[in-house]
């Protein structure tokens, strides 16, 4: 690695941590060029350890002989010329705005999004986000969705990016390790030509909603566990959820397959979108 200490966030070498908006570093126009920033060792090293590529490092001076390993990983890999630039603590408070508890910084290499066909290829059970906005809730669905053993994500042309640095974060990295990509590229193929795609690929579509024909979440697991031949037995399933707020469109909901809820008492109407996930993607684990 090249360490090169730094003074002033003015060092034009800074520029992908201190001058460019998440929208201008994830670059649309140029796929190739685009880059993420993943903050904290714990999100580094998930990101390392899936073989994406770093651009370069920014570190708390206190934080540069702890991130060794990952310095080792980084030259095995991806060769000895990687920047990493030294700031002091009060430095890098100026540029995020709060003291750094895990004082390291990454740019990364985005990489390009597989299909939606090679993602779920095998996949038994899958996640729907659609149009989820705020990055807190879409980092603590991918965290859920890795915890609890769901086989892929996939996300709406809308839907807020995994890869921006509070979602990622807040996944604690899992986004490096759960499959997920786009459903569709512009914000018209979705919901009726992603929900046809899902269907010809053989998934029984589920919005997560309160509607008056809604199942319970205990009906749905019960015809999970079916005994295959029985008519009523759902093999492969996408849990569409829906976003904050308002919840899924009813054009998404008048097609899906079947809508589901999740019961609940006390006049709670509810559940914040990154908690229902939680609850559905437990309740639906296949047994073992």
């Amino acid at each position: 690695m090249r360490i090169i200490h730094v003074s002033t966030l003015d060092d034009p070498r800074l520029a992908a941590y201190t001058s460019l908006t998440e929208i201008q570093l994830r670059n649309r126009l140029e796929p190739e060029k685009g880059m993420f920033i993943a903050e904290s060792p714990k999100v580094i090293d998930r990101a390392l350890d899936a073989h994406v590529e770093p651009l370069s490092f920014l570190v708390e001076e206190p934080w540069l002989e702890g991130m060794g390993r990952e310095f080792a990983q980084v030259d095995a890999e991806w060769g000895p010329d990687i920047p990493v630039f030294v700031a002091s603590p009060d430095l890098l408070k100026q540029l995020t705005g709060y003291r750094m508890h895990r004082g390291a910084l990454c740019a990364m290499r985005r990489w390009p999004l597989p299909s939606v066909e090679d993602v779920v290829r095998g996949a038994r059970r899958i996640a729907v986000m659609e149009n989820i906005v705020d990055f807190t809730n879409v980092g603590a669905i991918m965290r859920s969705a890795a915890a609890l053993g769901v086989d892929a994500v996939l996300v709406t042309p809308s839907c807020g990016d995994p890869l921006y640095r509070r979602a990622a974060r807040v996944s604690m990295g899992t986004v490096f390790q759960v499959p997920w990509t786009r459903i569709g590229s512009d914000v018209h193929d979705w919901p009726d030509k992603g929900l046809a795609l899902l269907h010809d690929l053989g998934f029984t579509t589920v919005a997560m909603a309160l509607t008056d024909d809604s199942i319970s979440m205990q009906e749905l697991t019960r015809r999970l566990g079916l005994p295959e031949g029985d008519a009523q037995r759902i093999d492969r399933i996408a849990l569409v959820f829906g976003t904050e707020g308002d919840g899924l469109k009813h054009r998404t909901i008048a097609r899906t397959d079947l809508t589901v809820k999740i019961p609940m008492y006390h006049g709670v109407d509810s559940l914040n979108v990154a908690a229902s996930t939680a609850v559905a993607f437990y309740a639906t684990q296949p047994t073992h």
